[in-house]
């Protein structure tokens, strides 16, 4: 641990557990992705994932999150699946996805005490052009912030990168208040990570510092409200969102994404950024 915020530095060891985390994440939302097709329920979604898991003797780190100390109040699915106007934190159960839709389906896993966490937005079927071209910017932000990433850097380059690449990308909403994070032994851990440049001094990039980036793009406005279920945010508007995520670190050689099934190295290497994994 180091600096104010005691953020949580990991050993090679523990990196390396927490990449079989992020294996379990990648195929896990692999799986998901190709299952989330119109006339499946998000609760099929989830039950689906609830099954990946124990096959690969993994457990989740979304299922009673947020818990009481009497064990209530906890979210309930091991997802969250997030359809149209809801930008995060959609509670699985009876919606049915249609053709058209947009759904951000987020999962984590924990292997060994070890989190990863990472979130893909599918369209469902044949989707209006300006939803597929929301998918394709805030994917396209996502990577503008892990390309950005350098050892010295500082946390504000990611934050920075991809808000220009959503301005650049034309007249999109970037949901205030809703940021990444780091990761390690509990899923939500300091520093946090804006998707809009701060100005302040953020944390510096180092060895051993694991994030998960995860940028939340809308067709309307930044504006989000949580509904009466206490968890599922969406936009004040009405406007779609999408939501990608990963989990990654920076090694010597560069950086390495632990929750893509490459550690991202052919997006990487296509934005002329090095790949740091083995």
């Amino acid at each position: 641990m180091f600096g104010r915020e005691r953020i949580e530095l990991k050993r090679p060891a523990q990196i390396e557990v927490m990449r079989r985390a992020g294996l379990v994440v990648a195929s896990t939302l692999e799986l998901l992705r190709e299952n989330a097709v119109a006339g499946v329920s998000t609760g099929e979604l989830d039950q689906l994932a609830r099954e990946h898991l124990a096959r690969h003797g993994a457990t989740s780190n979304f299922l009673d999150y947020g818990a009481d100390a009497a064990g209530h109040g906890g979210f309930p699915g091991v997802l969250c699946a997030s359809v149209n106007e809801q930008v995060v934190h959609g509670i699985p159960g009876d919606q049915v996805l249609r053709d058209g839709d947009l759904i951000s389906i987020d999962f984590g896993a924990v292997v060994d005490g070890w989190h990863g966490d990472a979130a893909v937005t599918v369209a469902v079927g044949e989707v209006a052009p300006e939803h597929a071209e929301l998918v394709r910017v805030t994917e396209g932000a996502l990577w503008a912030g892990l390309a950005a990433a350098r050892l010295g850097g500082r946390v504000d380059d990611i934050s920075g990168a991809i808000e220009d690449h959503v301005r650049a990308s034309g007249d999109y909403g970037i949901t205030d208040g809703l940021t990444g994070h780091g990761i390690g032994t509990a899923m939500h851990q300091p520093p946090y990570v804006p998707n809009v440049r701060t100005r302040g001094r953020s944390a510096r990039l180092v060895e051993g510092l694991v994030l998960a980036v995860e940028p939340m793009v809308t067709l309307g406005t930044d504006d989000s409200r949580t509904l009466d279920d206490g968890w599922t945010i969406v936009t004040t508007d009405g406007s779609w969102a999408a939501h990608f995520e990963h989990t990654f670190t920076l090694t010597p050689r560069g950086a390495w994404v632990m929750t893509a099934a490459d550690g991202g190295r052919a997006r990487l290497e296509e934005l002329g950024v090095p790949y740091g994994g083995p």
